[in-house]
């Protein structure tokens, strides 16, 4: 299984000279093995999928952790939503408001010029919770986690393999933080064991004091989340807006300096793992 990194910025596309090596785009990645692909967001970073990226199929699934901008932003420059020979699926979070409703709200006027019922592509949509789906070689488990609004994340089985998304989540919000025990610790079954683990890590710990609530999680909290699910590997993505790549570097200095029995690195933009 290979993991392509195609957005790691977390709320708004921040590109330009001081994000060029983290990266400045929003939440999106491609997941494929064999000849089968899926792609998880649709953030500003899907503008890298390409039709030649298509399997011979001719289907691409789509799964949306949840709706909020920065992860389907990209939606409206979606290449096969613009291809009549191209099946699409998109899978999403359910809610009180069908998938589709909510979609248009931002594929249409005035935010946008082609309404979703327009795009010459087929089509189809699936709403999940938590859920147990398959697409091609993946078994994929969705689960429901801590964040503002109906929001998902992912545990994508391949077939040697397994790669666990969350990249908006806060497991530590509550009266006394983290909860120790994981049967009661948000997103815990998704990450159990995984071999890599992509998670959001946006504020460090003085900024997260002053947006508690807000659906993210602070540097310190993400590698205690990796640690009591015994992750293998952990990324952390979802870099804050204001948060440049000096800021990051010294951010990563500062992780570094930390012991922990798993590998655990910042998520830059255009990085490839390959799971065996």
């Amino acid at each position: 299984m290979k993991i392509n990194l195609w957005g790691v910025r977390g709320s708004i596309p921040t590109t330009g000279p001081d994000t060029n090596h983290y990266g400045g785009q929003t939440s999106s990645v491609l997941v494929t093995e064999g000849e089968s692909v899926i792609l998880l967001d649709a953030g500003s970073g899907i503008q890298g999928f390409n039709i030649e990226h298509l399997p011979k199929t001719n289907r691409i699934d789509v799964l949306l952790t949840h709706l909020h901008m920065d992860h389907i932003q990209g939606l409206g420059f979606f290449k096969p939503f613009f291809s009549p020979n191209t099946e699409v699926h998109l899978w999403g979070p359910a809610s009180n408001r069908s998938l589709r409703s909510r979609l248009s709200l931002y594929l249409s006027p005035p935010l946008f010029p082609v309404v979703l019922r327009e795009l010459p592509c087929k089509l189809i949509l699936h709403e999940i919770g938590n859920s147990d789906i398959e697409i091609g070689p993946f078994k994929i488990h969705s689960t429901y986690v801590i964040h503002p609004g109906p929001t998902l994340g992912y545990r994508v089985e391949g077939k040697k393999s397994v790669f666990t998304y969350i990249p908006d989540h806060e497991p530590a919000l509550g009266k006394n933080g983290m909860i120790k025990n994981s049967d009661w610790t948000s997103g815990f079954e998704l990450a159990q064991d995984t071999d890599l683990l992509y998670h959001d890590g946006q504020y460090t710990s003085e900024e997260y004091a002053t947006r508690i609530g807000w659906g993210h999680s602070c540097l310190d909290d993400t590698l205690e989340f990796a640690s009591i699910s015994k992750s293998k590997h952990l990324i952390i993505g979802h870099h804050d807006p204001s948060h440049s790549d000096s800021r990051l570097d010294e951010l990563a200095l500062t992780l570094n300096k930390k012991s922990h029995r798993f590998k655990y690195e910042l998520a830059v933009q255009g990085k490839e793992f390959e799971l065996n």
